[in-house]
């Protein structure tokens, strides 16, 4: 990821850059955010407990959450062409 200047941000720039969009959203706009890791393990990624805690309060009051489990659709898709694929492989 880069930022404005065209430098490689660093993880910690990431996740502080990360944390002032979502304050600066905060109940002022609709933010959408998709994650395959539950909230019990955003900590390892974003860094602290404290950081993650106020994220999530911010991100989580007035909201729907929409958690969906079950298979990817595209690892099902990807998992269904190499089964092709092989089948194709095998009839030659």
């Amino acid at each position: 990821m880069y930022g404005p200047d065209r430098s490689l941000l660093t993880y910690n720039s990431r996740k502080k850059m990360m944390f002032e969009l979502i304050s600066q959203r905060y109940e002022r706009a609709s933010t959408l955010i998709t994650s395959n890791l539950p909230f019990e393990e955003w900590t390892e990624t974003i860094g602290t407990e404290r950081l993650t805690s106020a994220l999530l309060d911010s991100l989580t009051h007035k909201v729907n959450i929409l958690e969906m489990n079950g298979e990817s659709y595209r690892l099902a898709h990807s998992r269904a062409n190499q089964a092709s694929k092989q089948n194709q492989k095998s009839k030659s």
